[in-house]
């Protein structure tokens, strides 16, 4: 690719993320019908001693993007040799351009953008098994969590025990699939017209390199990083003065973010969605509507409109037709 030509591109793609970044911020944080009543609810309860719960779960941003860049790591380290600053700048950078994407696939696409070309697709396939990790575990978390909160809290019990047997059957599928996840490739190589992709099913043999012991480790980090966003979850409630018994919010969290994994939506429907099923859930202990999707919304924002911004500084630094495999006017 000529010279000139490859610096407009860079520009234009990077101008086009600045773009889609700024409209995605704006659609999803200042264009609300209800962003004015959000804001003053916030400034309401920002004051001592609530202040301490916000603080709190400001605080665990840093850790849970450390929990995934950790992971993330460990699944890339047999083919890509990255520092943890590396990994944290991609988790974050995926974070950008997943938030204007359906069902946040451009986390796929941000961080393949540190590792050299030559392994995007592995790196692709690594963040797959990533994500189906932190799904296992949200499942089997939800569903634990949802069948104390559904039960205590008189929904109806044959629709509970048929959703609960379902969901359990279907996690337990998944967790063979995940520890037995190299069987991907001789099913891959069994589909019609696979010819057509040797080129990229080449790339599957990294699913080889994953033995039980390195799968056992991303679902731990999984937990763990579950564990921290619920709990930054649970401390926005407290800051919101919904005062849900611990034990209780985070059945009701565990239930929202297993619904949430349930039926996946485009970002802007994603928010509004788990909007509508807080104020079902925690309508059992406020009737304070603002502050419970207030709860919500600043969640969103603390954990990925604040970390999309600083994963933008991130892209802005990075040559992006270079880590694509373009920098000679080939893909790689």
């Amino acid at each position: 690719m000529v010279e000139p030509r490859k610096k407009h591109l860079e520009l234009l793609l990077k101008m086009l993320i600045t773009l889609l970044l700024a409209w995605a911020i704006y659609r999803q944080v200042f264009s609300r019908d209800n962003a004015a009543e959000l804001w003053n609810t916030f400034k309401l309860n920002f004051q001592y001693p609530g202040i301490i719960w916000l603080m709190f779960a400001v605080g665990l941003v840093p850790l849970n993007v450390a929990l995934e860049a950790i992971k993330w790591n460990n699944l890339v380290r047999s083919f890509a040799k990255l520092s943890f600053w590396q990994t944290f700048k991609a988790i974050l950078a995926g974070t950008t351009i997943g938030i204007f994407t359906p069902n946040r696939v451009g986390e796929y696409g941000g961080r393949v953008l540190f590792v050299e070309a030559k392994d995007n697709w592995k790196a692709v396939i690594a963040t797959m098994v990533g994500s189906l990790s932190q799904l296992l575990v949200l499942l089997s978390v939800g569903l634990l969590g949802a069948a104390y909160f559904l039960k205590n809290y008189e929904f109806e019990p044959y629709l509970l025990v048929s959703a609960l047997c379902l969901g359990a059957i279907l996690t337990v599928i998944l967790f063979f699939c995940f520890f037995n996840i190299d069987l991907v490739i001789p099913l891959a190589k069994r589909l019609p017209f696979i010819h057509n992709l040797k080129k990229y099913l080449q790339h599957l043999v990294v699913l080889k390199k994953y033995r039980s012991r390195e799968l056992a480790t991303a679902l731990a980090f999984s937990f763990f990083r579950y564990l921290t966003y619920s709990t930054q979850y649970y401390l926005l409630l407290q800051f919101y003065d919904v005062k849900a018994p611990w034990v209780e919010g985070m059945s009701g969290i565990a239930t929202i973010f297993l619904v949430q994994a349930s039926i996946p939506l485009p970002p802007v429907m994603g928010l509004l969605a788990r909007g509508e099923l807080a104020l079902l859930i925690w309508g059992h202990f406020s009737d304070d509507q603002t502050g419970i999707l207030a709860s919500s919304f600043t969640l969103f924002v603390i954990n990925i409109a604040f970390p999309s911004l600083l994963g933008f500084v991130f892209i802005v630094q990075t040559n992006i037709l270079k880590s694509l495999g373009f920098e000679n006017g080939n893909n790689s």
